[in-house]
């Protein structure tokens, strides 16, 4: 049966067929952090197809990956010659393949697309901004005020907790405010001098409940 989005098409043979051929190829998905509609893995696969020229798109792909992606490119550039119902579902297509090719490339799951418009909080729209605008200065402030931030509120945390040797219950506030203190530091320390992981803030979501 035809997921209920192609199922609305037209009643054209030919665009009946494309549809089902196109659910086919297009993995089933869950509802995760991924890419979104407005996101740069689309924009990217959008230009591409408005172009003719993949090359947008396969850039955020490995280059083991170019041949998916390119065929993919081919199909749904052919499929948008068909009319308006038959490239909105070629562009949703490709959109998927490019994200989903991009996310395996990166070691993260195919988690399906987001909509346009979610908050992705401040750090993520002010880096895109930071390069629209050639200037790293608007980040720099953000992440300044929020490490200060940061680092004042924890050093006041654990400073204050001093407890008596036999009061157990403060002593182990005290811990508790000195081990997010030095894992909060260093965490800043590693993140600022360290590699840059792909998809690290999934892994940080996944860890951030277990101290070592």
């Amino acid at each position: 049966m035809l997921p209920q989005q192609m199922r609305r098409t037209t009643g054209s043979p030919g665009l009946a067929l494309l549809c089902w051929i196109l659910a086919l190829a297009t993995p089933a998905t869950v509802l995760a952090h991924c890419d979104g509609l407005d996101g740069p893995v689309v924009q990217a696969a959008r230009k591409a197809l408005e172009s003719g020229n993949v090359n947008y798109a396969l850039i955020w792909v490995q280059s083991t990956d170019e041949a998916e992606v390119r065929k993919a490119f081919e199909r749904a550039f052919a499929a948008r010659k068909l009319g308006p119902d038959a490239r909105d579902i070629a562009d949703l297509y490709f959109f998927e393949t490019a994200v989903r090719v991009h996310r395996a490339g990166e070691g993260a799951p195919y988690t399906g697309l987001k909509p346009a418009g979610r908050d992705l909080g401040p750090a993520i729209p002010a880096a895109d901004k930071a390069i629209e605008g050639g200037s790293e200065k608007p980040v720099l402030v953000l992440i300044e005020r929020a490490v200060h931030e940061g680092l004042e509120h924890r050093f006041h945390e654990v400073a204050k907790k001093g407890h008596r040797a036999d009061d157990l219950a403060a002593g182990r506030e005290y811990v508790k405010a000195y081990v997010e203190w030095i894992h909060y530091v260093e965490g800043l320390y590693q993140a600022a001098a360290g590699p840059v992981q792909a998809h690290s803030h999934e892994e940080a979501s996944r860890t951030s409940a277990h101290v070592h």
